[in-house]
C-alpha cells in the first residue's frame, strides 16, 4: 500500500484528503506544520507528498527544498495564493506539481495516481534482461541514459533524476532534433488532463538542464527553440 504524506495546518482539509485518499487505498500520514513535516517524511520515506505552502515553523518551500535534498519523492504544492512566482518557486525548488485552493478533488487524486505510477515504473525497472542490449541504451557524448535500469550517467557518473526528469529527458532522447511546444510535452511526458501552467514545463527543464551540467564535460543537450519550445541535440 502507498503512503501519502499531507501536510496543511487546516485539520479540515487533512481530513477530507485523508478520506479520499484512504478510499483510493493509500495509507494517509498527516502533519500539521513543517518541522513535522520534515521528520515523518524523513522516518517514514511516504511515496508522495501533498505539500502546503503556508504552514507554520517551517512554511511549504523550505520543506520542499529540504526534502529535495535527501529523497526524490514526489511533491504536490497545494496554495490558496494565485501568484505565478510562489508556484514556480515551489517547482524550482524541486515540487514535481502544484494544485491551486480550492482543488477539485478528482483531479487531485488523478495526478496523486499518475505520480504514483510514474514513481512506481522509476524504482522497479525491469531487470529481466542481461546483459543490457545495446538497444536500451542512449548514448550522446558524455551522456548515457540506460532505458532498462532507468538510469542516466554524465561522464560516467550517476545522476540522481527525480521520475519526471528521469521521463521528459528520455523522451526528449528517444525524438532528437525535434521541437516540441510545451503544450505537447504537458500531454505527452505529464501524461494526465493537466490544468496547469505551461511554465512548469520550464522550471523542470531548467532543473534537468541544471543536473546535466553539473559535470566537467559539460554539454547543453536540451536547447530552446525561441517562439516554438525545446528539442534535444
Amino acid at each position: 500500500m502507498s503512503k501519502i504524506l499531507v501536510v496543511d495546518d487546516e485539520k479540515a482539509i487533512v481530513d477530507i484528503l485523508k478520506f479520499h485518499l484512504s478510499k483510493s487505498g493509500y495509507k494517509v500520514l498527516e502533519a500539521y506544520n513543517g518541522a513535522e513535516a520534515v521528520e515523518k517524511a524523513s522516518r517514514e520515506k511516504p511515496d508522495l507528498v501533498l505539500l502546503d505552502i503556508m504552514i507554520p515553523e517551517i512554511n511549504g518551500f523550505e520543506v520542499c527544498n529540504r526534502l529535495r535534498t535527501k529523497m526524490t519523492t514526489p511533491i504536490i504544492m497545494l496554495t490558496a495564493r494565485e501568484d505565478v512566482t510562489d508556484k514556480i518557486l515551489g517547482l524550482s525548488l524541486g515540487a514535481d506539481d502544484y494544485i491551486s485552493k480550492p482543488f477539485n478533488i478528482r483531479e487531485l487524486l488523478a495526478r496523486v495516481d499518475a505520480n504514483i505510477r510514474r514513481v512506481q515504473v522509476y524504482e522497479h525497472p525491469s531487470h529481466d534482461r542481461s546483459p543490457i542490449s545495446e538497444e536500451h541504451l542512449l548514448i550522446f557524448d558524455n551522456l548515457e541514459i540506460n532505458r532498462e535500469n532507468l538510469e542516466v550517467k554524465c561522464d560516467g557518473s550517476l545522476i540522481e533524476l527525480t521520475a519526471r526528469e528521469y521521463e521528459l529527458l528520455e523522451y526528449f532522447a528517444r525524438h532528437p532534433n525535434k521541437v516540441f511546444t510545451r503544450e505537447q510535452l504537458l500531454t505527452d511526458v505529464w501524461n494526465y488532463d493537466y490544468f496547469g501552467d505551461i511554465r512548469t514545463v520550464d522550471v523542470t527543464i531548467s532543473r534537468l538542464r541544471e543536473k546535466l551540467n553539473s559535470f566537467e564535460n559539460k554539454k547543453n543537450h536540451i536547447i530552446t527553440k525561441r517562439g516554438f519550445g525545446y528539442y534535444f541535440v
